[in-house]
């Protein structure tokens, strides 16, 4: 699967039939969903605690750091759309209008 093929709608189903056959809708409700989003992000930022922006940016492309930064990125990736899933928030919709408010809120000064 890669980004540029992948639809929205097949991950969520994926990740929906996966939690499904678990039996873990229970504890999908929004409010544990955040708090475990607000966990795997802080896993996803350990990797990087203390490094320059370029010490960063190596560390993505660096095969021994890079398996284990994407775990943490498909974990925090994973909770989104659980949290879409189970809010009712259409997560295209939303990032779309956001986009909308950001072009308002941030107009192009200049030129490159």
């Amino acid at each position: 699967m890669a980004d540029a093929t992948t639809a929205v709608a097949a991950l969520k189903d994926g990740i929906r039939r996966f939690a499904a056959v678990r039996g873990w809708e229970p504890y999908h409700s929004p409010k544990n969903l955040v708090m475990a989003l607000a966990s795997e992000v802080g896993e996803l930022l350990e990797p990087f605690r203390w490094l320059t922006g370029d010490e960063s940016l190596a560390a993505c492309h660096d095969p021994a750091r890079r398996e284990a930064i994407a775990d943490e990125l498909a974990d925090v990736f994973y909770l989104l759309m659980l949290f879409s899933e189970h809010s009712g928030i259409d997560v295209s919709e939303a990032v779309a209008a956001k986009m909308v408010k950001n072009e308002q809120k941030y107009p192009v000064v200049g030129g490159p």
